[in-house]
């Protein structure tokens, strides 16, 4: 029914300046939107509150929470990593919704599928204001020439300043070099958590059925555009029985099922196909049809060896669209096979073709990746835009089965014009005034230069330039001494000159002296050495880090010592083992804490830290050369 009633779509008639090939456009009852935001400003609640209004479950249904937010690293986070599109039908109309990732470690994703929409959806706290990443993916869509719809969410919190923030995006538009049309943005008032929208922030509504219908209004619809078939490929999807599918919007033409086209590569190859199945998108599925007009999303089946960034055309005349430019990587870090006596143990994929295999298959999707492999060792480089990106692709691989080992994050330097550069990041730390003076100077001995200081009621906003190596370690740092209240973002700004030296960890690492299990009165004898990162009865290895030392200098000591029993009589009672609870790593903490001589080994159930050599002996060697 719902195919049948888009196939009888009543076009509108309208007309603009063409390319001389393309003779006639047409108006369609399609509006295809991307939703952008800073990190956890409501984006996909967003969505949720889109799909419901636009029925696509039951009344009695449960449908949870953050539905887009669909798969377990997500959910567990609490942020959006992987771009995806829905669509709802309103009054007629089908509205295609792109909901994008909020961190710009993920700046990749938001890159390829803000080609897809004509207009944006950008959502500010009505609290917080614009922040870097509000920034840095508003730049993207502004270049591209969308429209933008302003929408001050989480209006019902206390302290709200929805008139201020609105002033403070229209700044933020202006200084992004915004066209007058695009400064002329509506903007929208509610609470997407309370699932309400208004034109007026002090008369809230029932329901977001007035943001709906400024989408309609002030988003412009797609032109069909008459003339041989064009499209981008801005995204992949895998399905078990076809195989790789390619999605995108359509540029130009029509596209029917069983047509014979032209892959067109980024390299300018062209390869001959067809297009086996077409679908549309429809809810939060695809529907199989036999014809999509451009200016719709279209996933296609049957085209052979694509890659994200390369063009479908015609058959007889290929004309490929501009592929994606995406922004350079500006971290990398070492993956290597893991070589610990624990290896293959816990994981069903230990050797260098498992993970090889897997990181070639990352490259498909994932545009912001690169991977270099040594040649002479199972040892790959891979780039990517910060350690979170890439920490992101490691616990996915953990939790697939994999095990491997991950040396220290490090930042890419460059040659311009015969100075060596390094990546500046734009830092913002939102935090409580008491604390602010130990932030500042921790910044600061991490080369970071204040560029503003705000006072937002009981709060102070601060802004910074830091180097990309400063913000290493820096995020644990800033909540121990905040006691947990700052709230920390940053984006990529700029390469500049290289900044000197940043002081590291200095503090020595524990290392097991034997491989056996670690028990209770070892740990006991040595808590006045340092802090340990692992508990009684684990098992461990010789060489693997147990804990920090609380000197300068590794310190090699046995925590497989047991107390040895006797069947002579104490004069006294034994002393009760009393053991401060360890350091547990997360992922990023762990990339974030180890010494360039040291690896994180990762398996589907264990995150350990260990130095490269493990043999004592041929530390000391390596240290001395």
């Amino acid at each position: 029914m719902r195919l049948a009633k888009w196939a009888q779509t009543k076009f509108e008639i309208f007309s603009l300046p063409l390319r001389p090939q393309e003779k006639t456009y047409k108006m369609q009852k399609i509006r295809n939107i991307a939703i952008i935001a800073h990190v956890d400003h409501g984006k996909t609640t967003l969505v949720d509150k889109m799909l419901l209004a636009g029925h696509l479950f039951r009344d009695n249904e449960k449908t949870g929470e953050l539905i887009m937010d669909n798969n377990d690293l997500e959910r567990e986070r609490g942020i959006t990593i992987l771009a995806k599109n829905v669509s709802i039908d309103y009054n007629g109309y089908k509205i295609n919704i792109i909901d994008t990732p909020g961190h710009s470690d993920f700046g990749g994703e938001v890159e390829r599928v803000l080609n897809m929409a004509d207009g944006v959806l950008l959502l500010v706290d009505a609290f917080e204001g614009p922040m870097p990443q509000t920034r840095f993916v508003l730049q993207k869509a502004l270049q591209i020439g969308l429209k933008p719809i302003v929408v001050v969410n989480k209006v019902d919190k206390p302290n709200c300043r929805p008139d201020v923030v609105h002033e403070a995006v229209f700044d933020l538009m202006y200084n992004l070099n915004a066209t007058e049309e695009q400064l002329d943005f509506h903007t929208i008032y509610g609470s997407a958590k309370q699932n309400w929208m208004s034109e007026d922030w002090n008369k809230p509504t029932e329901d977001i059925v007035p943001l709906l219908d400024a989408i309609i209004e002030h988003i412009p619809a797609p032109p069909f555009i008459e003339g041989t078939p064009q499209m981008l490929i801005t995204s992949l999807d895998f399905s078990s029985y076809v195989g790789r599918i390619a999605v995108g919007r359509l540029h130009r033409g029509i596209l029917r099922e069983g047509m014979d086209v032209n892959l067109v590569k980024r390299d300018g190859a062209i390869v001959k196909s067809r297009i086996k199945e077409l679908h549309m998108f429809t809810g939060l599925g695809r529907t199989r049809t036999t014809e999509v007009r451009s200016g719709d999303i279209c996933a296609l089946v049957g085209i052979e060896g694509f890659e994200i960034g390369d063009s479908i055309a015609d058959l007889q005349n290929p004309e490929p669209l501009t592929p994606i430019a995406i922004d350079e990587p500006t971290m990398s870090m070492v993956f290597t096979i893991n070589n610990s006596p624990f290896f293959g143990k816990e994981g069903k994929f230990v050797t260098s073709r498992h993970i090889h295999d897997r990181l070639v298959k990352e490259l498909d999707k994932n545009l912001a990746l690169r991977v270099e492999k040594n040649i002479d060792s199972d040892i790959w480089n891979v780039f990517g835009r910060g350690v979170l990106h890439l920490s992101v692709l490691i616990e996915t691989m953990r939790r697939e089965g994999y095990e491997l080992q991950v040396g220290q994050p490090q930042v890419i330097f460059k040659e311009i014009d015969g100075k060596r550069c390094e990546p500046i990041e734009q830092l913002t730390i939102n935090l409580p005034e008491e604390c602010s003076g130990k932030i500042i100077e921790m910044v600061a001995m991490r080369k970071g230069e204040m560029l503003s200081m705000e006072v937002v009621n009981d709060r102070i906003q601060l802004e910074f330039l830091i180097p990309s190596r400063g913000i290493i370690g820096l995020r644990n740092n800033v909540l121990t001494a905040s006691a947990g209240e700052a709230i920390m973002s940053h984006r990529f700004f700029e390469y500049q000159p290289y900044k000197g030296n940043i002081e590291k960890r200095s503090n020595g690492s524990i290392i097991a002296m034997e491989s056996g299990t670690a028990f209770a009165y070892a740990i006991d004898k040595l808590q006045d050495r340092g802090r340990f990162f692992i508990f009684p009865q684990d098992e461990i290895y010789a060489g693997q880090v147990v804990g920090e030392s609380a000197k300068e200098g590794d310190m090699v000591v046995n925590v497989t010592k047991s107390k040895k029993l006797t069947n002579m009589r104490a004069s006294g009672a034994d002393d009760k083992t009393k053991l401060i609870p360890p350091i547990v790593f997360s992922l990023e903490e762990a990339l974030e804490y180890i010494k360039e001589d040291e690896y994180v080994e990762l398996t589907p159930s264990s995150i350990r830290l260990r130095k490269i050599y493990l043999d004592e002996n041929e530390r000391k060697r390596m240290t001395k050369k």
